[in-house]
């Protein structure tokens, strides 16, 4: 069976109002929640974004059964001995529901604003990611007579999630990967790349405007297309029953998690009755 996941980037938002939707995703059927890391919101840098381990802390305090994660953390960011500790702490607080999402970052103008190594250079940001999920392994106690080992070392699993689709990230979903995740606007790489993953399992990142039993359908597609029509085919208009269609054929190739994200930015009624009448439907 499918897991779902409501995505929800942290802009725009009160801390009040994210709490909120992460309950109402919770007591609806959802399975978790991830957020993004960013310094700066992308594409509308003059909105308000909350810092995102932080706020994982935050939602994970206050709610029960969500899985917490990001898609994804941006490696440079962070040093990954901190990285590691922060990991394990979250994973301990939550007795065992925090997943570390990972990526090499996809905004190189926060890197060039605040300072950040070079956002230019791409390559040198992969070698980086590589280098910090060799490093995790040991941190965590792969061998207990390494020298980098960290104490406490996890008391449970830590799923490891990388996303993206260039040829030297999936060489690392291969290697390091338990899920593997493709961004809304790659969708149309999924057919291609689904053999080519190992033992991670998949899942897709999807935005969608959901039309409600009483929505205007010709309003809620012209709102979601106006806020997020240069997504392409990652944006997904319809009712309950051609949303349920449309996982279901991801599912059928292999899909095995959905990240939900929403056009009209994850109202409570939307959330509920998107569980009521898609998740349960699947």
């Amino acid at each position: 069976m499918a897991e779902w996941f409501l995505f929800l980037p942290q802009v725009r938002f009160r801390l009040a109002e994210i709490v909120e939707r992460a309950r109402v995703a919770e007591t609806s059927g959802f399975d978790g929640i991830a957020f993004i890391d960013h310094l700066e919101a992308p594409g509308a840098t003059h909105q308000g974004i909350w810092e995102a381990m932080t706020v994982a802390t935050w939602v994970a305090a206050h709610t029960e059964r969500l899985r917490i994660g990001h898609l994804v953390l941006c490696d440079a960011f962070r040093h990954p001995a901190v990285l590691a500790k922060q990991a394990v702490t979250l994973a301990a607080a939550t007795g065992g529901r925090f997943e570390l999402g990972l990526g090499w970052g996809s905004w190189p103008q926060e890197f060039d604003r605040f300072g950040i190594d070079d956002g230019h250079d791409a390559p040198a940001r992969v070698r980086r990611l590589a280098r910090t999920l060799e490093l995790l392994p040991r941190y965590w106690g792969a061998d207990d007579h390494d020298d980098l080992v960290q104490q406490p070392v996890p008391e449970h699993p830590i799923p490891l999630v990388l996303g993206g689709t260039g040829k030297r990230t999936m060489e690392l979903v291969r290697q390091y990967a338990h899920w593997w995740n493709v961004p809304s606007h790659q969708l149309d790489r999924l057919p291609e790349l689904l053999p080519t993953i190992g033992s991670a399992r998949a899942s897709v990142q999807q935005m969608v405007g959901f039309v409600g039993e009483d929505a205007d359908r010709d309003a809620v597609t012209e709102v979601s297309r106006r806020r997020f029509g240069h997504l392409g085919d990652g944006l997904r208009c319809g009712d309950a029953a051609e949303l349920a269609d449309h996982f279901g054929a991801l599912a059928a190739q292999g899909v095995e998690r959905f990240y939900v994200w929403f056009a009209d930015f994850a109202q409570p009624q939307t959330l509920a009755e998107f569980a009521d009448t898609v998740i349960r439907a699947r």
